[in-house]
């Protein structure tokens, strides 16, 4: 079981309506993008579904959820 913050972000992805940036993703689930470092651990949390299949990070460093 996801913890409820990942839970969150791949919900996030799912509903957008094509793929994401990390920094889209973040303004869905009310995280603070607007420094750099804020927005680092969001792309890794992100990361982590991407490694476990359930989303896919394009070459243009966008998430999309697996179909």
């Amino acid at each position: 079981m996801l913890p409820p913050d990942r839970q969150r972000i791949l919900a996030a992805v799912r509903q957008a309506a094509g793929p994401v940036m990390a920094r889209d993703v973040g303004e869905l689930v009310g995280v603070d993008v607007s420094v750099r470092a804020k927005r680092e651990p969001l792309r890794s949390k992100l990361v982590g579904p991407v490694d476990r299949g359930w989303m896919r990070k394009l070459p243009d460093g966008r998430f999309t959820p697996r179909p």
